[in-house]
């Protein structure tokens, strides 16, 4: 009997709270083969199995943290899909190193969800050093672009917060039921692991409470307003939880629109779509803590709609909906290793 060949898949960042969920996933994936997990060349987590930081994962991803010299990335250049989980600018320089050898890219990070330059150097506050990839890369949101993935050899992962805004917005978007020249109103709460696991006193569990941040500057606006189509207004704000979003949206109605109208949008759009329920109560973080749903509701009175969507920002926000476009680009079962 002929061995089955399963395609190596190698992390960069594993050490990070995205990237050991994405490893647990992948490890127990009957499709993918655990290749490599990376980290930086001088992370003082090199050299340890990722078991050691996350005692949870004993037994199941022991693998060691492999620092990422030269002669490491030379190896990891020869997997067949690379997962990166690391900071914008670090993603925007090692993406097109594995691009160019023909290795399938999924970033986690910003550096490839806008294909313009100038949004990198206003938002990310650096030069993007492949700007002829903007172009080629398709936008990881899974549900919306299906197709566009299957054929993508660069995916740049959706942000958490732009997963759970984008979910709730795009079918009102598409069957046009959203007031021309109104601009709707995202208010959203993240746990703190949105903010990556290095310590500091802005994330500190015991510093943190309930406050907005990036006030009319946060890079997650601009990406939700180009791949909804409009200008958003966006206001993230940190909660004291681990893990997940709360979105709540409000958004100005056009003229005419009736509630079955506004059915018939999200059932269109989510019908047979696993990953999103459309829930008939308030979606809660407790609800998708832990699993890769979006759950979304929705109620009316009058011209305004409120909407709220919940996801957990480490799985359909990050790792979940990573391995999700690799299933689609490999043509395996869409939900294969995540259900």
């Amino acid at each position: 009997m002929e061995e089955k060949v399963m395609p190596n898949a190698v992390i960069i960042g594993a050490s990070g709270y995205a990237g050991a969920v994405l490893a647990e996933l992948v490890a127990h994936h009957p499709e993918f083969s655990l290749a490599g997990l990376y980290v930086s060349e001088n992370s003082l987590d090199a050299g340890k199995k990722l078991s050691e930081l996350y005692p949870h994962l004993l037994g199941t991803v022991d693998d060691v943290l492999k620092p990422l010299t030269p002669e490491n990335l030379a190896e990891a250049h020869k997997a067949d899909a690379v997962f990166l989980c690391t900071a914008h600018k670090v993603s925007a320089e090692l993406a097109g190193g594995f691009y160019d050898r023909g290795v399938k890219v999924f970033d986690l990070s910003g550096a490839f969800r806008v294909p313009e330059p100038d949004f990198y150097e206003k938002y990310y506050g650096f030069t993007h050093p492949r700007q002829d990839l903007l172009p080629k890369a398709v936008y990881g949101l899974a549900e919306w672009n299906h197709d566009q993935i299957a054929s993508a050899d660069l995916v740049a992962v959706a942000g958490c917060y732009p997963t759970a805004s984008l979910t709730a917005l795009k079918p009102l978007e598409k069957a046009g039921l959203i007031k021309s020249g109104s601009m709707p109103i995202i208010n959203a709460v993240s746990g703190v692991t949105g903010s990556g696991r290095k310590a500091t006193m802005t994330n500190s569990f015991c510093e943190v409470s309930l406050a907005p941040y990036g006030v009319f500057r946060h890079r997650h606006r601009p990406e939700i307003s180009y791949h909804l189509g409009q200008k958003v207004l966006f206001q993230p704000h940190l909660g004291c939880f681990r893990r997940g979003i709360l979105a709540t949206i409000y958004v100005e109605l056009a003229d005419g629109v009736t509630d079955d109208a506004i059915a018939a949008a999200y059932h269109s759009a989510y019908d047979g779509k696993k990953l999103v329920r459309l829930t008939d109560r308030w979606p809660s973080v407790l609800g998708v803590a832990g699993t890769p749903y979006v759950d979304v509701h929705y109620e009316r009175e009058g011209s305004e709609l409120i909407v709220v969507s919940a996801i957990d920002n480490l799985m359909k926000g990050a790792s979940a909906q990573a391995l999700q476009c690799a299933n689609i680009r490999f043509g395996f079962s869409e939900y294969e290793g995540i259900l």
